[in-house]
């Protein structure tokens, strides 16, 4: 029998006291009932003997003290999920919002997920293929990796986001390849966007879609990415499929922390997120990677935009603690039209090593890697001494190398938003640049592979 309480005391933004309650949990779910009837739903955040504090999915607007009361449900909040997710878009607290049926659920599941034993870890050691030269032969992304993009106001990282959910595979095994895109605290635009552009390429067929726009409530988007991760454990672990999970922006999500934690008058951290960030991000970003004994896994590209373009902002900063590396956008490469402008200097990935090479991608990869590397990182030092000191002072290597850099930018980074690129392509595109350089400067491939693939 599920009691209803009348004694709400307080209302205070998206919080509300609920006096004298018995048997309440936290995390739990409950229902406001309004005097006409309406219900809006809430969680319970904290316990305080037999005060509950609840947070308000929906505005308080209409909420009244005396004639309001609130039933609490037993449970967390769940996922309703199925194999008929596939294709389907949601709103941020998993209720479709495409049109089409209601899912039958196959199972509901806890949103918060059970944590990832270690010991039961697999590691991460197969090469899935994004079509991005850029990430595929320098910064390779590998099955049961975090890799996050860091980007900054203004820069395109929803057309990367697209183009990485539409082409993205894992060689071999191209069926079995599922996407689950959660979009967390968006315009409209770019909601509409995303929407379209996986319906009119077909990717939205292998994929689930959770949309939380920016006038939703800050709780509903702290939610949003807990359900996609709810969704990719069932199509991993349950039906054995390779999922990438893309959430973006995990910005806003840091945000919507922070205004919950001020509503709870908790003590503030750096720049004013909740000293609990760090965990926060860690409980999403942990539920990605390979487990044993399961064909299936889960490989996660979080965005986020980098307040002040700030790498040492608190939001960049823990990501990059908890991540295997990061995708760097540039704004001087955007400002040049280099379509993505992906800055692969100060980009990593740190398992690119495990993805690549004989029986994964080519042997010569990782030679031809480093060696792009080395080539492009002198090419732009000379075109810095050429800007300060002018050509005349180059020699003629030095004038090779700085070449060698615009011609590098221009075709091997920049390949536009459409075009998708076989890996084969892209180690093919990078002998052809590195043609343009003797052969006794390529001094980080071996003689064989250099006799072999440049004759």
């Amino acid at each position: 029998m599920i009691k209803e309480y009348k004694t709400i005391s307080e209302v205070a933004g998206p919080l509300m006291l609920v006096r004298d309650v018995e048997g309440v949990t936290y995390d739990e779910l409950g229902e406001i009932v309004l005097p006409n009837g309406e219900l809006r739903l809430c969680k319970v955040l904290e316990i305080n003997g037999r005060d509950a504090l609840v947070q308000l999915f929906e505005s308080a607007a209409g909420i009244n003290l005396k004639e309001s009361s609130v039933r609490f449900l037993g449970k967390g909040t769940q996922l309703s999920v199925s194999s008929e997710m596939l294709g389907r878009v949601f709103d941020g607290m998993g209720r479709a919002i495409d049109g089409g049926a209601e899912i039958i659920a196959e199972k509901k599941l806890d949103i918060n997920g059970l944590p990832m034993n270690p010991a039961a870890r697999d590691y991460p050691a197969e090469f899935i293929q994004t079509g991005v030269s850029a990430i595929d032969g320098l910064n390779t992304l590998v099955r049961g990796q975090k890799l996050p993009i860091f980007s900054a106001s203004g820069l395109p990282h929803a057309d990367l986001a697209a183009q990485i959910a539409r082409q993205a595979k894992v060689l071999g095994d191209e069926h079995n390849f599922a996407v689950v895109f959660a979009a967390i605290g968006i315009t409209y635009e770019e909601a509409d966007f995303f929407a379209s552009d996986f319906r009119r390429t077909g990717a939205i067929d292998r994929t689930v879609m959770f949309m939380n726009l920016a006038n939703d409530p800050a709780v509903e988007r702290i939610a949003t990415p807990r359900m996609a991760l709810t969704a990719a454990e069932y199509l991993a672990f349950d039906l054995d499929m390779h999922v990438l999970v893309i959430m973006t922006d995990i910005t806003n999500y840091a945000e919507a922390l922070r205004e919950v934690s001020a509503a709870r008058k908790e003590v503030p951290g750096r720049r004013g997120y909740p000293g609990y960030l760090y965990t926060d991000l860690a409980t999403l970003y942990e539920r990605a990677g390979r487990k044993r004994g399961h064909e299936g896994s889960i490989t996660m590209i979080p965005i986020l935009t980098m307040p002040e373009e700030d790498k040492t902002h608190p939001i960049p900063d823990l990501t990059g603690y908890i991540t295997e590396g990061q995708i760097i956008l540039s704004r001087d490469l955007y400002r040049k039209g280099v379509q993505p402008p992906i800055d692969v200097l100060p980009s990593l990935s740190r398992l690119k090593d495990k993805g690549i090479g004989q029986g994964k991608t080519r042997e010569d990869h990782a030679d031809t890697m480093n060696q792009l590397f080395a080539a492009y990182a002198r090419g732009k030092e000379c075109l810095e001494l050429m800007t300060i000191l002018g050509e005349a002072a180059l020699t003629d290597i030095d004038l090779m190398y700085a070449k060698f850099s615009q011609e590098f930018e221009k075709q091997y980074v920049s390949q536009g938003y459409e075009k998708e690129r076989t890996v084969e392509e892209t180690l093919d595109l990078g002998w052809e640049l590195l043609r343009m350089l003797p052969k006794s400067e390529l001094k980080r491939i071996k003689d064989e592979l250099i006799q072999k693939y440049l004759g």
